[in-house]
């Protein structure tokens, strides 16, 4: 009698659902291949995992992680993997498991995407915010509209005057630079960017006197 193939692991990262590799009768599922019984296993769980798990990783992960664990999951998911099966179910829930990793990595692979879902699936409503829809979209989109907003600053005056000099700065006025974002800074004298745009101007204001020759200006 032929031995038995050893039961490919399933899914070992904590909380991960896990799929007994049995057949219908209890006995112990023999597969084609070790990536088809993956595959299976992977499928039957696929709406029970959030982006992290269907990716294998910690919320903590970093960007390389993240795109280290894609090539990984891709690869191994790929429906040309399973092109040549007569099996038509089989191909179909490798194209939805192949869907769904790379549905994770546009998700993680964003900051904002990343900060925004990882807060839905740990609130109270998380079996309802595994997929990252349309509405979580534009959710993020709006937080990233509403973080640049508070950067470019609240003053509306303020706002006038920083971009100014902004324009300023790029096009090399460098005196009319300082002078307008310092202007922009008497409405918001703490605003991070505007400080942190005056140090630039400052700073090729002191290259550009150094290259001339003229020393450095004392205010």
């Amino acid at each position: 009698m032929p031995a038995v193939p050893p039961v490919v692991p399933v899914l070992s990262r904590p909380g991960v659902p896990k799929v007994p590799a049995v057949g219908p009768t209890g006995a112990p599922a023999v597969a084609a291949s070790a990536e088809r019984v993956e595959l299976e296993r992977r499928f039957a769980v696929l709406d029970e995992l959030d982006y992290f798990e269907v990716m294998e990783l910690d919320s903590t992960a970093t960007p390389a992680d993240i795109k280290r664990a894609f090539h990984h999951q891709s690869r191994t998911f790929h429906p040309d993997r399973f092109f040549q099966s007569a099996d038509t179910v089989l191909r179909e829930r490798a194209h939805a498991v192949y869907k769904r990793v790379t549905e994770a990595y546009f998700v993680l692979r964003d900051d904002t995407r990343r900060r925004k879902y990882l807060s839905d699936i740990t609130g109270p409503d998380r079996l309802g915010k595994l997929r990252f829809d349309e509405l979580a979209e534009a959710e993020a989109k709006a937080a990233v509209k509403k973080e640049v907003a508070e950067q470019i600053g609240t003053h509306p005056k303020g706002r006038q005057f920083f971009q100014t000099g902004v324009a300023d700065l790029e096009a090399g006025r460098l005196a009319a630079a300082e002078r307008n974002i310092k202007l922009a800074l008497t409405y918001e004298p703490t605003n991070p960017l505007y400080l942190q745009k005056l140090e630039e101007a400052r700073a090729k204001s002191y290259a550009e006197f150094k290259r001339l020759g003229k020393g450095f200006r004392i205010e």
